[in-house]
């Protein structure tokens, strides 16, 4: 009966050790994916941050054909 005890015990011990490796376990795969979120935000961040300095770019390089074009039609006027 004692050795059923103690077996029991140990095996209970066991199970408890397993318990708590899985919760930590399970605690680092929390941390890994929260910072894998915060990885994924910071990407859509910086990408729409590059999208905002292309279109600023494609703006002004709008307005450059724009004053060359008027430029253009201005001296095809004092041509004629």
């Amino acid at each position: 009966m004692r050795q059923e005890r103690e077996r029991l015990r140990e095996t209970a011990e066991a199970a408890r050790a397993a318990g708590e490796t899985a919760r930590i376990a399970a605690e680092d795969a929390r941390v890994a994916a929260d910072e894998a979120r915060h990885a994924a935000m910071e990407a859509v961040s910086a990408t729409a941050d590059s999208l905002a300095a292309t279109l600023d770019q494609m703006k002004a390089m709008e307005e450059m054909r724009q004053t060359l074009r008027d430029i253009i039609d201005l001296n095809k006027l004092r041509a004629n």
